[in-house]
């Protein structure tokens, strides 16, 4: 592949999608680098960062999308819109969060076009973890527990109940599917606002950590059919934060589980993104973030961190950036080979998958990370 000279940033356009992949911080590492960046006007608007920020940082305005993903290497924040299809080709580097096995028509483009596509939801350590998931994760899980509270009042669809009680009066129960990033951030929060709190997880070590941390005040339990099915029926915010890094998340909560919560009760399925874990989950958007389903409130807003663009903008590229920079100054096979948690960030390359957990949900092969790039 040619060497990465310049970079598009453009204007995220998911519905309300506020955030925008690169800060005027970011803007001046590329520079130092000598490679130029290229903004769409007002990509920063929704995270409260004007042109002329980006201006004085180094980079250069650009009036249209086209303009800044006609350069070497994209990067997003959201997965590429319909819209944005024809900007995909063979020649482009583009980073940006994917999620494909949840959003197989964006899967099918990219392959189509030829796209090197880095996601950075699949970008993994040694560890297992996932450092660039993890910042929205904690975002999202934080506000999972604000919007339940929000369409838990009568005046919003719910059933009137206040997440922390009154004296005399028993408290909201919030129970949270999952306890990685997401669920744990949940359920702190939830149990901040006085709500009576049940975390589920299969992890027994992870759901331990738990009740070192908050010695008893979220309600631990291991996962399983049965002790779903009593914890829904008695909930009134169920939150979903159940995660398969680069696969589909697996439904957990079944449409019969969700015929047993109390009407108004609220499900806030935070991973909608990735497909949903509650069987009656559809995606929604900011504009237009629930509906009602045998007497619940669903909340599945597929960019639930949009939501506080200034705040997610900084946590996600103080994580990014650094990989965004060894793609950039590399090339992609270098900064593969060099370094095996971008191997696991490339989902597609050349017209062939390059993620396991992405071809076993698209039904497909894969070629591995190295192999594809060395091979075109």
């Amino acid at each position: 592949m040619k060497p990465i000279k310049s970079v598009g940033v453009p204007r995220e356009t998911k519905t309300a999608e506020g955030r925008v992949a690169l800060t005027p911080d970011g803007v001046r590492e590329f520079e130092r680098l000598g490679i130029d960046v290229y903004v769409e006007a007002g990509a920063g608007e929704g995270a409260s960062i004007s042109d002329s920020d980006y201006v004085a940082a180094g980079a250069d305005i650009v009036p249209t999308a086209a303009d800044a993903w006609a350069r070497d290497m994209v990067v997003k924040v959201k997965e590429p819109t319909e819209a944005e299809f024809p900007y995909l080709r063979r020649d482009l580097v583009l980073f940006t969060y994917l999620h494909l096995a949840a959003y197989p028509a964006v899967a099918r483009a990219l392959l189509d076009a030829g796209t090197t596509a880095f996601a950075y939801e699949t970008v993994q350590l040694d560890s297992g973890a996932l450092p660039l998931l993890a910042p929205m994760s904690e975002v999202a899980g934080r506000l999972a527990p604000q919007m339940g509270a929000h369409f838990m009042e009568r005046t919003h669809g719910g059933r009137g109940v206040l997440m922390g009680g009154a004296p005399g009066v028993r408290p909201a129960r919030v129970v949270v599917l999952g306890a990685g990033n997401v669920g744990w951030n949940s359920a702190w929060i939830a149990a901040g606002m006085e709500a009576e709190v049940v975390l589920l997880d299969k992890n027994l070590d992870r759901l331990r950590w738990v009740d070192q941390i908050h010695r008893g005040r979220i309600m631990t339990l291991a996962s399983n059919r049965g002790a779903i099915e009593r914890s829904i029926a008695e909930a009134d915010l169920v939150i979903g934060a159940v995660l398969v890094a680069g696969g589909r998340a697996p439904v957990v909560v079944s449409e019969d589980m969700v015929r047993t919560m109390k009407p108004g009760s609220v499900i806030v399925d935070v991973a909608v993104d990735q497909g949903g874990c509650i069987e009656t989950i559809h995606e929604t958007t900011h504009t237009d973030p629930v509906y009602e389903k045998h007497g619940v409130i669903h909340y599945a807003v597929g960019n639930m961190p949009g939501a506080v663009p200034h705040t997610s903008t900084y946590a996600l590229t103080n994580a990014t950036l650094p990989y965004v920079l060894e793609v950039a100054s590399q090339g992609p096979l270098a900064a593969v080979e060099n370094n095996p948690a971008l191997a696991l960030g490339l989902n597609a390359h050349a017209g062939s998958v390059t993620l396991a957990a992405v071809a076993e949900a698209m039904g497909t092969g894969h070629l591995d990370p190295v192999t594809a790039l060395r091979a075109s």
